[in-house]
C-alpha cells in the first residue's frame, strides 16, 4: 500500500493515498445525499488516512482519523435510529436536518477553541510534528464537524468549509498533493451539502 502508484507534481503518490482518496470522496457524496452507507465508507477511509498521516508525521490528523473511524459507528446509528429530544419514538430514519440555536453555536465554537489549544500543546510537547498549531486546528474542527454531522445539524457544513480550507494549505505544505486536491473537492462538496440541507429546513 505504501508503494508508489504514480507521481503528482514531482511527488510520489502511494496506493494507500489513492484508495483512501476514492473512499473518502464517495463518503462525502453519500453524506450530502443523506445515505447512511456513507458511515461504513468513513470507517474504512479514516483508518487508511490514519495510516497515511502517521507515515507523514501529521499526528493530529492521524488521531482525528482514528476518531473518525470510531465515530463512524456512532454516526451510522444516529442516521439510522437517532431522534431529536421530544420528537417521538425512535424509528429508522427519524433524525431530520436541523439548526443549532445560538447557545449551541457558542458551545460548539468554545469546544473547538478549547480542543484546538489542548491538542496543540500535546502535539507540540509529545510528538515531532513540525506543524502542531495548524494540525491541531484542523483536528479540533474535524471533531466538532463530525459530531454535528452525526446529529444532522446543518452547521456541520460551515465547519467543514473552514476545516477543508485549512487542510488544503496544510497538505500542500506536506506535499500530500492528492489529499490536498481531495480536500479542495471536499470544499466544493461542503458547499453542495450546505445548499442541499438548507432546502430541507426551508421546505
Amino acid at each position: 500500500m505504501l508503494d508508489t502508484a504514480f507521481s503528482l507534481l514531482g511527488t510520489p503518490v502511494t496506493w494507500l493515498e489513492v484508495v483512501a482518496f476514492v473512499l473518502a470522496l464517495a463518503n462525502i457524496v453519500l453524506n450530502v445525499r443523506e445515505i447512511h452507507w456513507a458511515w461504513p465508507l468513513a470507517f474504512i477511509s479514516s483508518l487508511l488516512y490514519a495510516w497515511l498521516f502517521q507515515a507523514s508525521r501529521l499526528y493530529g490528523e492521524m488521531g482525528v482519523n482514528l476518531f473518525f473511524a470510531a465515530s463512524a459507528l456512532w454516526g451510522w446509528w444516529q442516521w439510522l435510529y437517532g431522534r431529536r429530544s421530544g420528537s417521538g419514538p425512535r424509528t429508522p430514519g427519524s433524525l431530520r436536518v436541523a439548526r443549532l440555536d445560538t447557545t449551541q453555536r457558542i458551545h460548539a465554537a468554545l469546544a473547538w477553541g478549547l480542543t484546538w489549544g489542548l491538542v496543540a500543546v500535546v502535539l507540540g510537547q509529545a510528538t515531532d510534528s513540525d506543524v502542531p498549531i495548524a494540525d491541531a486546528f484542523v483536528t479540533a474542527g474535524s471533531v466538532i464537524g463530525t459530531v454535528l454531522l452525526g446529529r444532522k445539524f446543518i452547521e456541520n457544513w460551515w465547519v467543514w468549509l473552514i476545516v477543508n480550507t485549512t487542510s488544503v494549505a496544510l497538505f500542500v505544505y506536506k506535499a500530500l498533493w492528492l489529499t490536498a486536491i481531495l480536500y479542495a473537492i471536499f470544499f466544493g462538496l461542503a458547499l453542495w451539502g450546505l445548499s442541499q440541507w438548507r432546502r430541507q429546513i426551508t421546505a
